[in-house]
């Protein structure tokens, strides 16, 4: 049976969309999908090389395992060292395909990858379990909207957009953020003379600013996505490619009560990122110099005797995958530590994280990594499983280090705390209002997928805990 997202267009009635399914049966249509792609990928390589495969799939993870190791001595070391892990980071992956096309094995390896990222796709579509948050349908619309824009945001998407003269033209009284004004500042300001809607066309960062004010007063919060990664507007199934679409939600639009993060005072709408990234981010040459200025810190950040180690200790915290929620948890000599305001799917790296399934969960997602030679950049290509690399919900995050103060990427914007940082999550604590119809409101992107739970949806069973509940 296909639940039903929370949104409401009235009493009873679930907004347009349904979850994961995509309609009647569909659930179970994908689970099929998702066994036969996976069978295939086996017996692909079966019939090609009989028992042989095997061999065929060890020197396959042989090379990535060297690949993982060379990427670690590039990023790790400088001088002769580096210049030797770009080479094998390189090398082995070509001399892998080099061997599979030599002895046949190239389009049954293709063939079979292709098959075996297909079973993923279809099984975690068969499993997608709802929208980012429950939500009512707003009747009325706001009599004074207000909204913040940040004209460089996005590369200029504000003036490109038109989005001044849009937003003026539904009645808004529009604010330009020019040079280093205090935002939160600005919303307060805003709020004393009469708005009785926020609205931010900016970054992650501006977003966050404004949305505390919004909270504190329990006023409604509107996000146009203009900035340049718009991950918050990502998870809120806004058009990240149409900024002025956003605009609709001033008269049709449904309100979601959203959680919210804090490290320490500081409010995230994402996440809040410690240790290497946030140290890289820190430097002042990272703006003009990413790349230049991320080879120049990483060795010394990474392997160096000094090298800044964080200590993390979680509160009602439970392993991905688990639905049981435990006690105290904790993890020490970690080089880099992601808190997110509710659990990513998949984490590719702090300034590309995935999606969000939910933004009401009440929970921090956690994501930790320790690599400290080799060896354990080789663990590396199982995934989200290897030694070395920690995954959590929690209720709360403290985390420190062997420094009086800690720098920390707050959506993205550098800023130092003092240490210990209390990280926490403040549930349904921000009203955001959203087009009543957009466009990607997000299934489920879990890094790993349940094939038990798969297996019984395409038996036509229901899965553990029930199929036909209404998402929260």
């Amino acid at each position: 049976m296909e639940r039903h997202v929370g949104h409401t267009d009235g009493p009873g009635a679930a907004e347009p969309g349904t979850v994961g399914a995509g309609g009647p049966g569909g659930g179970a249509g994908w689970a099929r999908l998702a066994l036969l792609a996976l069978l295939g990928s086996i017996l692909v390589p079966l019939v090609a090389a009989g028992l042989r495969s095997a061999l065929w799939a060890l020197v396959g993870v042989a090379g990535l395992a060297l690949a993982a190791v060379g990427a670690w001595w590039a990023l790790a070391h400088t001088g002769v060292v580096r210049g030797l892990g770009v080479a094998l980071s390189v090398a082995a992956p070509v001399a892998v395909l080099a061997l599979y096309a030599t002895f046949g094995m190239l389009g049954p390896a293709l063939l079979s990858l292709a098959l075996w990222v297909l079973a993923l796709t279809a099984a975690r579509t068969s499993s997608a379990r709802g929208r980012t948050a429950s939500g009512r349908a707003v009747a009325e619309a706001p009599r004074v909207p207000w909204i913040l824009m940040n004209p460089r945001s996005g590369g200029g998407k504000v003036g490109r957009f038109h989005l001044v003269e849009k937003a003026r033209a539904a009645g808004c009284r529009v604010v330009l953020l020019e040079g280093r004004q205090d935002v939160a500042e600005l919303a307060r300001r805003a709020v004393a003379e009469g708005a009785d809607l926020l609205a931010v066309a900016g970054g992650d960062g501006t977003q966050a600013l404004v949305a505390e004010v919004a909270a504190h007063h329990d006023l409604p919060f509107m996000v146009i996505p203009v900035g340049t990664r718009n991950h918050f507007a990502l998870d809120l199934g806004l058009d990240r490619d149409d900024p002025a679409a956003a605009l609709e939600a001033l008269s049709d639009a449904v309100e979601l009560r959203v959680d919210l993060g804090y490290a320490a005072n500081r409010v995230f709408v994402n996440n809040a990122s410690f240790g290497t990234y946030a140290a890289v981010v820190a430097d002042p040459a990272y703006r003009d110099a990413k790349a230049h200025t991320v080879l120049q810190l990483l060795p010394g950040l990474l392997t160096a005797d000094d090298a800044p180690r964080l200590r993390m200790r979680a509160t009602r915290a439970r392993a991905e995958g688990s639905a049981r929620t435990g006690g105290p948890t904790g993890a020490e000599g970690l080089q880099a530590l992601l808190v997110s305001n509710n659990p990513y799917g998949r984490v590719v790296d702090a300034a590309h994280p995935g999606r969000r399934q939910r933004l009401d969960s009440g929970e921090l997602g956690v994501v930790g990594v320790r690599v400290d030679n080799a060896a354990d950049a080789a663990r590396l290509v199982r995934g989200p499983r290897a030694r070395g690399v920690m995954r959590l919900s929690a209720g709360e995050v403290v985390v420190e280090a062997d420094t009086v103060t800690l720098p920390v990427g707050i959506d993205g914007e550098h800023t130092v705390l003092p240490s210990p940082v209390v990280c926490r999550c403040a549930p349904g604590a921000l009203r955001v209002r959203v087009p009543r119809r957009r466009p990607g409101a997000p299934g489920t992107t879990a890094a790993s997928v349940d094939w038990r739970r798969v297996a019984r949806l395409a038996l036509g069973r229901p899965p553990p805990g029930g199929a036909g509940r209404t998402a929260a």
